[in-house]
C-alpha cells in the first residue's frame, strides 16, 4: 500500500457516510433498533477521517502505521458490505410487502406475522453478530490511533513534492527516434495557416515517459524556429501552477534579468510592454493544471505578442486541448523498436550497438519487451544494468520485479506515480481497479464501466445516470494518457505496460491477479485483504487449485480472463466454491462450458454483474429473481437458453439485460414490464399466447442504445404496439423490428401495416432495420425528412411490397441495404421522395439485393453521377433490371 493508494480511503469513506445518512436506510435502522450502533459508527469514522491525512503521510516512515491503515481499510469494506445488507433487506421487505398486498390471502394475515417469517429471523440473528464484530474493532482502531498520536490536520493534506528535476531548454545528450517527430512540431510552429493568428497554443501530448519534454527541448533548439521568433521562453510548470512565480519566470527568461516584483499586476504589464508586438515563442513544460479560469488570467499578456506567436506545452492531459481552445495537439506515439534498443544500449553499455558485447545481444532484445517504446524506461533499465557487466545478472534483473524498485534507484515508476498522485480522488479507485486486467488485454469502454458500476466506484450524482457518470471517468483516464486506443481496433483500448504495473502498484494488496493457470501445482496464496480477483484463463480450468481457494475471503470480484474465450470449467467452481462467497458483487463465468448454476447463486445478495454468456446454459435457476441488487445481466450467446426467470420483474435494479443471439428465447416473461430501470434490452421477443405483450415495453422508459423487436407476427392487436410508445423512448439509437415466417393473408398484411405504423421511432434514431414485414406498403413517417440522425437504413424480406418508401428524403443517409423485395418493378419518384431537390446527399454505400422482378428505373431527371458521395455500389440478383439501370454494376 501506498501513500498515494490510500488517498482512495478517503474516497471509500465518503461512500460510507453517504450511506449512513441515506434517509431510506435510517428507517430499516430504526426497524431493525440499530440506530445507536450506526450512530456511533459514524462518528468514530468521521474522528478516523479526520486523522487520515496524517497517517497518509507517515505510513511511509512508520510500519505501525501503515499496519493500522491497512487494518483500517479492511474494516472500511466490511462496514459497506453491512450496510449493504441492510439496503438489501430494506428492499427485500418492500417487495414482499408490495406482494402481499396484491395477494388477497395475504392481507388476513397480521402485518406483525408478515415481518416475522424465516428470512428476517435469520437476518436479525447475522446481523446481531456482524456488529457487534465491527464495533469492537471499531474500538480497537481508536485505541491504536490514539496510541499512534495522529493528528487531525484541519488544514488538509499538503501534497508532497514532486520526486522530479526541473527542467530546462537544454537537450541533455543524444537523441534516438524523434526526428520526424521533431520535424512535425517544427512544421507546426512555422506553419503558415497559422501565421495570421494572433496566438496558437500546441500541446504535446502522451503518457509519461514518453519525452515530450526531451522532444520540447530539440524544437526550442531547432535552428529553423530560433531564426523564426524574434524572443524566446522556457517555463517548468510542473504540478506548482502559480500565475505570479510562472509569469515572473517568463519575464525573467525573455529579458535576462532579475525581477523581484511579486505583484501580479505589474508582472503582467512589464511582460506586455515585452511581448508587443513581437513574435515569441513559450514553451510550458509539463503541464497539469486545466483550470480555464488560471489559463484565461496567465495568457494576458501573451495576446499582445506579433502574429505567428506560439505557445507550446507538453502535458500527459488531452483535456487542456479544448480548455486552451486548440485543436493542433500533437499526440506524440512510443518509440520504434530499433529506437528504443539504441537508447538502451546507449545507457548501458555506452554505444548504438552490441557489437563489442554480442553475448548480450539477445537479451538485450527482450529489454523491449519491457520498455514498450518508453525511452525513458530504456534509458532507467540501461542505466541499472550499466554497473552490471555479468551476462547472468543482467538476465536475473531483467526478470526480477524491476518496476517494483524504490523511487531512488528507478526513473519510471515515479514518473508515472506522480501521473497517478494528481488524479482526482474519484478516479484513483477505478484506475486501481484495472490491475485486474492482463498486460495487453484489450476492454471496451462500456464493459469496464458496468464493472466499476457494480463495485461502486462510481460516485453517484442526481439526475445524472451512473453510465453518464462512469463515461466521464473513462474519459478522463483516457484523456490523461492512462488508456489508449487500440491499434488492432479503434472501439476498444489497451493498458500500456507501465501503466498496467502503475495500477498494480496503486491497487497493492486490495487486487489480486493470477497469472498463472489455474490448475497448475502451485497453492494458492491470497492475501486475507485481497476484495478483487481475476486469473488468466486456459482451456481447462480444473480442481487441483479451485479447492484450495480460501472459502473464508471476502471478495467482490471473481473474473476469469480473458472473456471470449471458450474453455472447461470445473464444477467445483459454481457448485461449492462461489455460495460461499458470499460478498460478490462481481462474478464472470463467460464462455465456460458449463450447462447450469445451482440454485444457491440465489445467496449472492450482494450481486450486481453476472456475465455467464456463450455457456451452454439450458435454464436459469428461478432463484436468481432474488438477486435485488443486479444491475448487469449478460446472457449473450447462450443458444440453448430457452427463457427468462419467471419473476424478473424482481430485479428491481437491472439496468442491462443483453439477450443477443439468444435465438431459442420463444417469448420474454410477463414481469419484464417491471424493470423500470432497465437501458440496455438487446432483444424484446413478443409473446404469443399467454407470454408477454409488446406493450409492455410501455414503463422501460430509460431504454438506451440498439432495441430489437422479434416474433412480430405475433402481434394481434395494433394497439398494443401503441401502448410500447416507442416515440417515447429518446435515447435509442438503433431499432431492429423483424417479422418471422407469417402467412400470406391480407388479414395479418394488413393488421402488419398497422403495427408498424404504431412503431414510429423517435427523430433521433440512428440506425433502423425493418426484416420480414408483411404489409404491402410502408407507412408514411418511413423515410420522412424529420429523421435527420438517420445514416443506416436496411429493409429485408418485405415480399409483399410493391413500392419502396421516400428514402431519399433522409438528410444524412449514408448506408442503405435493400434486400429480397421481391415484388417492387420499379425505382422511381417514389424511392427519391416528390419534391425533394437534392435527395441521398449523404449517401455513401448503396446495396440492392435479390431483387427478382425489377425491371424498371425511372431516373426522374436525376443521373447517377449526381449521387455526391456515393463511394460503393453493389447489386446482386436482379436479372430483369434493364442494362442501363445506373444501380446495377455488370462487373
Amino acid at each position: 500500500m501506498s501513500v498515494i493508494g490510500e488517498l482512495a480511503l478517503s474516497a471509500l469513506f465518503q461512500v460510507l457516510f453517504n450511506k449512513i445518512t441515506s434517509p431510506d436506510l435510517s428507517k430499516i435502522f430504526h426497524k431493525e433498533k440499530v440506530d445507536a450502533d450506526i450512530k456511533m459508527w459514524k462518528r468514530t469514522l468521521l474522528k478516523i477521517h479526520a486523522v487520515l491525512d496524517d497517517a497518509e503521510e507517515r505510513q511511509m516512515t512508520s510500519k505501525l502505521v501503515k499496519v493500522w491503515l491497512d487494518e483500517l481499510r479492511d474494516l472500511a469494506y466490511d462496514v459497506e458490505d453491512i450496510l449493504d445488507e441492510f439496503a438489501t433487506e430494506a428492499l427485500r421487505c418492500k417487495l414482499n410487502a408490495e406482494s402481499s398486498t396484491s395477494n388477497k390471502v395475504r392481507k388476513l394475515i397480521p402485518a406483525c406475522c408478515v415481518s416475522l417469517n424465516p428470512s428476517s429471523v435469520m437476518f436479525d440473528a447475522n446481523m446481531r453478530s456482524k456488529i457487534k464484530d465491527i464495533n469492537t474493532r471499531l474500538q480497537e482502531i481508536v485505541t491504536q490511533k490514539n496510541d499512534l498520536h495522529l493528528r487531525d490536520w484541519v488544514g488538509g493534506r499538503t501534497i508532497p513534492s514532486r520526486p522530479k528535476l526541473p527542467t530546462t531548454s537544454l537537450v541533455e545528450g543524444l537523441v534516438y527516434g524523434r526526428k520526424e517527430d521533431q520535424k512535425a512540431i517544427v512544421d507546426l510552429l512555422l506553419s503558415s495557416e497559422l501565421h495570421n493568428a494572433q496566438l496558437s497554443v500546441i500541446p504535446i501530448v502522451g503518457m509519461g515517459g514518453l519525452g515530450k519534454t526531451t522532444l520540447a527541448q530539440q524544437v526550442y533548439n531547432d535552428d529553423e524556429v530560433m531564426g523564426y521568433f524574434d524572443l524566446k521562453a522556457w517555463v517548468c510548470v510542473s504540478e506548482d501552477f502559480d500565475i505570479v512565480r510562472v509569469t515572473k519566470v517568463i519575464l525573467q527568461s525573455v529579458t535576462t534579468e532579475t525581477c523581484d516584483v511579486n505583484d501580479l499586476n505589474l508582472l503582467q504589464i512589464k511582460l506586455k510592454e515585452k511581448l508587443n508586438g513581437k513574435k515569441f515563442l513559450l514553451i510550458l513544460d509539463d503541464v497539469w493544471n486545466d483550470n480555464y479560469n488560471d489559463w484565461t488570467k496567465l495568457r494576458c499578456p501573451f495576446e499582445f505578442g506579433a502574429p505567428g506567436s506560439k505557445i507550446l506545452i507538453t502535458t500527459q492531459n488531452d483535456r487542456l486541448s479544448s480548455i486552451m481552445g486548440t485543436t493542433q495537439a500533437y499526440k506524440l506515439k512510443e518509440l520504434s523498436n530499433d529506437a528504443c534498443l539504441t537508447v538502451f544500449t546507449q545507457n548501458a553499455l555506452g554505444t548504438t550497438s552490441f557489437s563489442a558485447h554480442p553475448e548480450l545481444q539477445e537479451i538485450g532484445r527482450k529489454v523491449l519487451e519491457r520498455c514498450k517504446g518508453l525511452p525513458l524506461a530504456a534509458k532507467a533499465l540501461g542505466g541499472l544494468l550499466r554497473t552490471i557487466p555479468d551476462h547472468n545478472e543482467w538476465k536475473y534483473v531483467l526478470n526480477s520485479k524491476i518496476w517494483d524498485m524504490s523511487a531512488e534507484n528507478n526513473d519510471v515508476l515515479p514518473t508515472l506515480r506522480l501521473s497517478y498522485l494528481y488524479l482526482p480522488s474519484n478516479l484513483k479507485r477505478c484506475f486501481a481497479y484495472c490491475s485486474l486486467f492482463p498486460k495487453d488485454y484489450e476492454f471496451e469502454e462500456k464493459e469496464l464501466v458496468l464493472l466499476w458500476m457494480a463495485e461502486g466506484l462510481l460516485q453517484e450524482i442526481r439526475q445524472k445516470p451512473m453510465e453518464d457518470l462512469g463515461a466521464e471517468y473513462f474519459c478522463d483516464l483516457h484523456r490523461r494518457s492512462f488508456f489508449q486506443q487500440s491499434s488492432r481496433n479503434k472501439s476498444l483500448f489497451v493498458m500500456h505496460d507501465l501503466i498496467n504495473d502503475l495500477a498494480q502498484w496503486a491497487a497493492g494488496d486490495l487486487c489480486y491477479r493470477l497469472e498463472d493457470k489455474l490448475g497448475g501445482d502451485k497453492q494458492l496464496n491470497i492475501s486475507t485483504k485481497v476484495r478483487h480477483f481475476s486469473y488468466i484463463r486456459c482451456y481447462y480450468d480444473g480442481i487441483t487449485r479451485c479447492e484450495d481457494f480460501p472459502k473464508d475471503k471476502r471478495l467482490r470480484t471473481f473474473l476469469p480472463l480473458p472473456i471470449e474465450n471458450s474453455g472447461y470449467l470445473t464444477n467445483f467452481v459454481p457448485n461449492c466454491l462461489l455460495p460461499q462467497l458470499r460478498c460478490l458483487r462481481v462474478l464472470s463465468l463467460c464462455g465456460y462450458e458449463i450447462i447450469e448454476l445451482p440454485s444457491s447463486i440465489g445467496h449472492l445478495k450482494h450481486l450486481r454483474y453476472l456475465n455467464i454468456s456463450y455457456t451452454l446454459i439450458r435454464s436459469l435457476p428461478e432463484s436468481i429473481s432474488s438477486l435485488y441488487n443486479l444491475q448487469t445481466l449478460m446472457l449473450k450467446g447462450c443458444s440453448h437458453l430457452i427463457k427468462l426467470p419467471e419473476k424478473i420483474g424482481n430485479l428491481v435494479n437491472l439496468r442491462h439485460l443483453d439477450i443477443t443471439e439468444m435465438h431459442s428465447i420463444k417469448e420474454m416473461p410477463v414481469g419484464i414490464k417491471e424493470l423500470k430501470n432497465l437501458q440496455t434490452l438487446s432483444d424484446f421477443v413478443v409473446g404469443k399466447d399467454t407470454g408477454s405483450k409488446i406493450g409492455d415495453l410501455m414503463n422501460l422508459k430509460s431504454l438506451h442504445g440498439t432495441l430489437r423487436i422479434s416474433h412480430l407476427e405475433n402481434m394481434l392487436d395494433a394497439e398494443d404496439a401503441r401502448k410500447a410508445n416507442l416515440k417515447g423512448k429518446k435515447n435509442l439509437d438503433a431499432l431492429v423490428m423483424k417479422w418471422e415466417f407469417a402467412h400470406d393473408d391480407l388479414q395479418e398484411a394488413g393488421l402488419a401495416i398497422d403495427v408498424l405504423d404504431m412503431l414510429q421511432p423517435w427523430t433521433t434514431v440512428k440506425e433502423l432495420s425493418i426484416d420480414g414485414y408483411v404489409g404491402v406498403k410502408f407507412p408514411t413517417w418511413f423515410g420522412h425528412p424529420s429523421f435527420l440522425n438517420m445514416v443506416l437504413l436496411r429493409i429485408e424480406n418485405c415480399r409483399k411490397c410493391t413500392s419502396l418508401p421516400a428514402i431519399g428524403q433522409l438528410p444524412s443517409l449514408k448506408d442503405l441495404v435493400l434486400i429480397g423485395m421481391a415484388r417492387v418493378r420499379s425505382v422511381g419518384p417514389e424511392f427519391f421522395g416528390e419534391g425533394c431537390s437534392k435527395p441521398f446527399q449523404s449517401l455513401e454505400t448503396l446495396h440492392f439485393e435479390n431483387m427478382q422482378e425489377w425491371h424498371e428505373w425511372i431516373p426522374c431527371g436525376l443521373e447517377y453521377e449526381e449521387f455526391p458521395h456515393l463511394r460503393e455500389l453493389l447489386s446482386l440478383n436482379a436479372p430483369n433490371c434493364k442494362e442501363n439501370c445506373p444501380f446495377i454494376s455488370h462487373h
